[in-house]
């Protein structure tokens, strides 16, 4: 029985979806204006995780994602540039151009996570028509109100709003500045932005007889609902989103339709450096591709967040994930020597309940990870069994089990390491260092273990 902590209650709740066995999904997509860090890139972790728990225990699962090409301005206060604006001026290029290349990167980095793709990838910039189309019921029903800069939200008009960030509305209002022009209430947002006269924007649309472009939160309430419907079961996001955007989102999509608009809240938490968030904003940390650079395997960054739960926040160092990459290659080479294993003694029955009970426990990977270095420990249980179970259990991790394949070592290597052997065991440290340094010229790397030695390609 999935259990899942619901932001909205801020409890663990059993999961029950709107229409059996079958889910709709939704997770806040990227800006595509620069290269993703690795803080933004655990939260798409987290939500595939959510994906492949769903998946393993029999659900259909509808993923959409949206894409924000247009919209995201560098304040949540509805001031600043457009996101995309100002990186096709700072790079000389259009913002279709820039746009289409950041998605492309985020999309290739999603692949070496071995991050499962969405059903769909919406954008922003092609769902127009059906953003107006919520700020015109919305209109109707006189929860809007125009100024000189766009055209906005009135929250004093929702009973509830700010339930999901538990926002103090009344201590908001005190003394509050606002900050936009004819703006009537401090947590009023906008739905529909007004273009600067003296500014000629690449992406802008005509509305209300003027020009202008969408506000951030309105793209994700047109296209979750296009796609899922006006009610569906989880919306997923890291933790910075619920004090605005998933807030606004609420807000102004329950204003709309009169019904609840999702379920089950779900928020990733914060990827940390020396205590602090990392963010773009502070010049982020580190990409994917820098991480490589350094000469880390992408897969050990995803092995690195399973180790700590989801909700909580991941304290990241260089340290951490070079920790982290030897236990994912110490993983690795047990599970290609388990694939030749005929051995069939035993059950895993104990572990796979142990499993199932973990990731259904609010995706508790940790545990889940630790089931798995039990099993391997576990001498009852023979290779051949203990390989089924953990390919079985790898459809959760998407750690790439299934593509750990045992290196052949030409006979020529293996007589070398025999000849090595030899030498250590007459005391003949030097021979012994001469024979490893010629195996390392041929593209092979021999280890010493406790089980004896170790030959692997380089």
């Amino acid at each position: 029985m999935l259990k899942l902590y619901n932001t909205l209650n801020r409890k663990k709740e059993i999961f029950k979806p709107l229409h059996d066995k079958q889910v709709g999904l939704y997770t806040c997509g990227p800006t595509v204006y620069w290269y993703q860090h690795i803080g933004n890139l655990r939260s798409y972790v987290f939500s595939d995780i959510l994906k492949r728990v769903l998946l393993f225990d029999g659900y259909k699962v509808r993923h959409v994602v949206n894409v924000t090409d247009v919209g995201h301005l560098t304040s949540d206060a509805d001031i600043g540039e457009d996101k995309i604006e100002k990186a096709a001026r700072k790079e000389g290029k259009t913002a279709k151009d820039i746009a289409n290349f950041y998605f492309s990167v985020f999309k290739r980095d999603l692949e070496k996570l071995n991050i499962l793709q969405p059903d769909l990838w919406p954008k922003a910039t092609e769902h127009i028509k059906e953003q107006i189309a919520i700020i015109k019921v919305l209109e109707k029903k006189g929860f809007t109100y125009e100024t000189e800069d766009g055209i906005y939200l009135d929250t004093s008009k929702l009973k509830d709003y700010g339930r999901l960030a538990r926002l103090n509305i009344k201590g908001l209002k005190e003394g509050a500045r606002v900050d936009v022009r004819g703006k009537k209430n401090k947590t009023d947002f906008a739905l529909w932005k007004f273009s600067p006269g003296d500014e000629k924007r690449q992406q802008e649309w005509e509305f209300k007889g003027k020009m202008g472009f969408p506000g951030w939160h309105i793209e994700c309430s047109a296209m979750s609902m296009k796609y899922l419907g006006k009610h569906f079961d989880i919306h997923t996001g890291g933790e910075d989103h619920i004090a605005v955007h998933h807030t606004n989102e609420i807000a102004q999509s329950e204003a709309a339709t009169g019904k609840k608009f999702v379920n089950y809240w779900l928020h990733g938490a914060q990827l940390t450096f020396k205590g602090e968030k990392v963010s773009k904003s502070k010049g982020g940390l580190y990409t994917l591709e820098e991480l490589e650079k350094n000469g880390f395997e992408d897969l050990s960054y995803r092995y690195l967040c399973l180790l700590t739960h989801y909700r909580k926040p991941l304290e990241f160092s260089l340290d951490a994930l070079a920790s982290a990459q030897n236990a994912y290659r110490h993983l690795s080479e047990r599970i290609k020597e388990l694939q030749s294993s005929k051995e069939d003694n035993g059950n895993t029955k104990k572990f796979e309940k142990e499993f199932l009970a973990a990731i259904n426990d609010d995706l508790n990977m940790p545990r889940a990870i630790a089931v798995v270095w039990d099993l391997l420990k576990d001498g009852k249980v023979g290779g051949n069994k203990k390989y089924v179970a953990l390919i079985k259990f790898d459809k959760v991790f998407g750690l790439g089990f299934d593509k750990m394949k045992k290196d052949v070592i030409p006979g020529e290597i293996l007589k070398l390491a025999e000849a090595r052997l030899n030498a250590r065991k007459g005391r003949d440290w030097k021979m012994a260092d001469i024979i490893r340094a010629r195996i390392k010229e041929k593209g092979y790397l021999i280890e010493d273990t406790e089980e004896g030695y170790r030959v692997k390609r380089l």
